[in-house]
């Protein structure tokens, strides 16, 4: 979950962990830690038509979660980072 500054709509002050709760570091609008952001619009043809979700979790939490997939990730190395 993200907390904006009001002067600065596009800058969080704040990010928490939408699973476990923690607050994670925050530096001038530049999150300071790794954050995997999700943000989703579901289309037709299921139980949430219309409806937009958006959440952040921490990275042991995405371990977590991800680690419980029947069918693995799929993962590569970037060659450069900016």
């Amino acid at each position: 979950m993200r907390i904006y500054s009001e002067d600065r709509k596009n800058q969080p002050v704040r990010v928490v962990c939408n699973c476990c709760g923690r607050e994670l570091s925050v530096e001038n609008g530049i999150i300071k830690e790794e954050c995997i952001h999700v943000e989703h619009h579901f289309g037709f043809f299921g139980k949430r038509d219309g409806e937009s979700q958006r959440f952040d979790l921490c990275e042991e939490c995405y371990q977590k979660m991800t680690s419980a997939f029947v069918i693995p990730a799929e993962v590569w190395e970037r060659q450069e980072l900016l």
